[in-house]
């Protein structure tokens, strides 16, 4: 894994407690889901990225810049 396990549990809780204030429970999590949405996120960040890095070179630039990260989302179909 890319991601420290830790942090990224920590991050994701915290995010969804966020969205589940309402709720009259804490919201409780498996340790397999928290893994899975920890693969997930990295593979789609490391195929972003990679997509990204192709959008860089093909400017004829060795550094990504937000607009190639923007190009590479547009070029997938994904909302910015």
């Amino acid at each position: 894994m890319v991601i420290n396990q830790h942090g990224y549990n920590f991050l994701t809780k915290r995010f969804v407690r966020g969205f589940s204030q309402d709720f009259k429970t804490d919201p409780r999590f498996q340790s397999s889901a928290l893994m899975a949405l920890q693969e997930a996120s990295e593979a789609y960040s490391v195929v972003l990225f990679e997509d990204t890095n192709l959008c860089a070179i093909h400017a004829k630039r060795v550094t990504i810049m937000p607009k190639d990260i923007q190009l590479a989302r547009h070029i997938r179909g994904e909302r910015a």
